[in-house]
């Protein structure tokens, strides 16, 4: 694991052992992000995504817990069903950390647990033939930030993947703060890797078949592996494992004078940290006993970060026991 072929090999080893990667198995498999804690609103539209992802054949992986992560399985089974389809794929995939606070919905059928939040979100991206997000927290916004800092690295230029932002009409202001978001942080250019898509369950399982379709026309150019993305370049940084203690929350570099790429992998990490604080048992416990993380950075970062998080607080997105929700971090301009 001292290299970064190493760790990718090590994520393939991992999921071909748990029988995730299998061979002569064509593309067909969508993977959907989104929050554990949403409105019932939000939770059907999601069930009705995957139900229209169901009817074309696709298969469905998520974070294996309930909300955003549950719904798409759900209806991506009544798809499957109608159309009597043979190989119906419901796959989890998680970490020790998260697995610990949230068990795997009843709907999973196949499941694999990765040893760290880096190597979970590496294995999405290369199982992955295309991407859904729906609206979520915290950790919503760490897994939009991680696949955009992988497409934004120049050596992945030219290379097709479909990334999705899909939300119910009542819902669109939540994808347009975050577009707003990435745009004031990361740059216009950063928005040209995703398309949002609000109220039309249909169309976005239209969309997400026609980016499957393409990735398997890429691929068979290439003489590529359909069940395993080797062709993506991830950066060391984004595989290495971030511990979120309060010296490495603060020391995280918020500025726009680091390259796009690079605030994009950072901001990840902030946001990684907040996930650790508020569900995981060794971050809650660092906010016990030493109080919020502080995050620190440029004024203009800060404050838009701020407004986002307090967005997420205000519509009870950060847990799903929220009666009683404190933040567990601190914006600090520098």
């Amino acid at each position: 694991l001292d290299s970064r072929r190493g760790v990718t090999e090590a994520v393939f080893d991992i999921l071909r052992n748990a029988n995730i990667v299998r061979p002569n198995l064509k593309p067909d498999l969508v993977v959907c992000w989104g929050g554990h804690s949403i409105g019932r609103n939000e939770y059907d539209f999601t069930k009705e995504v995957g139900y229209q992802l169901g009817l074309r054949g696709l298969n469905i992986a998520t974070g294996c817990g309930p909300g955003a992560m549950k719904g798409p399985m759900k209806g991506a089974a009544i798809g499957h069903s109608k159309q009597q389809l043979e190989l119906r794929r419901y796959i989890g995939i998680t970490e020790p950390g998260i697995i610990a606070a949230e068990a795997p919905n009843a709907i999973v059928n196949e499941l694999v647990i990765l040893p760290d939040i880096e190597k979970r979100l590496e294995a999405f991206v290369r199982l992955a033939h295309c991407i859904v997000v729906f609206p979520g927290g915290a950790g919503t916004a760490e897994e939009l930030l991680y696949i955009l800092s992988i497409l934004m690295h120049e050596r992945n230029a030219g290379h097709p993947f479909g990334l999705i932002l899909a939300s119910p009409e009542s819902s669109s202001d939540y994808f347009e703060e975050i577009d707003s978001f990435v745009r004031a942080t990361l740059g216009d250019e950063a928005a040209e890797y995703y398309e949002i898509i609000t109220g039309d369950a249909a169309s976005v399982a239209r969309r997400a078949k026609e980016f499957v379709d393409e990735q398997r026309k890429h691929r068979l150019s290439l003489g590529a592996s359909y069940g395993f993305n080797w062709e993506l370049y991830i950066p060391s940084d984004l595989q290495a494992p971030f511990i979120p203690n309060h010296q490495n929350m603060a020391d995280l570099r918020l500025e726009s004078s680091v390259p796009s790429q690079q605030l994009a992998s950072n901001l990840r990490k902030a946001f990684s940290g907040i996930v650790a604080g508020n569900v995981k048992s060794q971050g809650v416990a660092q906010i016990k006993e030493h109080g919020p993380f502080q995050i620190t950075g440029e004024p203009e970062i800060m404050q838009r970060m701020e407004a986002l998080l307090a967005s997420f607080v205000e519509q009870k997105r950060m847990k799903i026991d929220y009666s009683n929700y404190t933040p567990c971090w601190e914006i600090v301009e520098r």
